[in-house]
This record gives C-alpha cells, structure tokens and sequence, in this order.
C-alpha cells in the first residue's frame, strides 16, 4: 500500500479504516481478475485515488460528519453515478453525481460492488455503451 495511503487509512476510526481496506482490496481484486494491469493508488484531494489504464479514477474517503459510512467517488463528467442508480437503486444510496455511499457496516461481499468497481476499471472501453453495458 502506497505509505500516503497508508497514512491516511491509519488517521480514520478503525471501523471506517477496515472498510476501506477492504475495499482497496477489492479494487485490487477486480483488475487481477480482469487482467487490467497495474492499479495506481495515490492521494488526490486528500483522498485514495485508484486507477488503472483505460480507467476512470475511484477515489475513497471517510468524512466524520458522516461517520457510518465511507464513500466512493467517480469523476462526475462520466456516467458512472447515472448507471449505477440505474441498475443498484436499491443496493445502495448516492450522494448526488459523485459518490457511492458504503456503511461502514455493510458486510461488502453481499453488495455489487465488484460489478461497480469492475466498470470503473473499464470505464474508457464501456463509455459507448447505454448505460455503460451494465444493465
């Protein structure tokens, strides 16, 4: 883990931090598992940044003024947001054009979010397809 990550991981409540590590891992996971290359992980805005080539960038954080929860935000020129609300209204709640809301007590495996993560991976190659080939 990039010691910038690290660091900034380390400085959140452990709930919040081990939710997010896990969702690293995840991210991770999804471009071995889809051969996409190697994940960039960096700060931007004080936040976890990753991203592969040919990728949107997945940025994670935990706010305290939200404290149960941690979030992913996508770039909002892409329409990542519009389709996952699309196709996951249910599964999770949005906080407006940017970000995926996660509790930080949600057991992530039985949520879609492998499916979010893989899309965003991919994002420059699905950006042509209605709603980004998901549905």
């Amino acid at each position: 883990m990039n010691s910038d990550i690290k660091a900034k991981f380390d400085s959140y409540p452990s709930p919040a931090r081990q939710q997010l590590e896990r969702v690293r891992d995840l991210i991770l996971a999804q471009a071995a598992e889809h051969e996409l290359g190697e994940v960039a992980e960096t700060l931007k805005w004080g936040e976890a940044s990753f991203q592969v080539k040919g990728g949107t960038p997945i940025r994670v954080d935990w706010k305290p003024e939200d404290p149960d929860a941690i979030k992913l935000f996508f770039h909002c020129q892409t329409r990542m947001i519009e389709t996952l609300k699309e196709r996951y209204r249910g599964e999770f709640r949005f906080e407006g054009k940017r970000a995926v809301v996660i509790p930080v007590s949600a057991d992530i495996r039985q949520l879609p979010l492998a499916h979010c993560i893989e899309v965003a991976l991919k994002y420059h190659s699905l950006k042509h397809l209605p709603l980004l080939g998901v549905c």
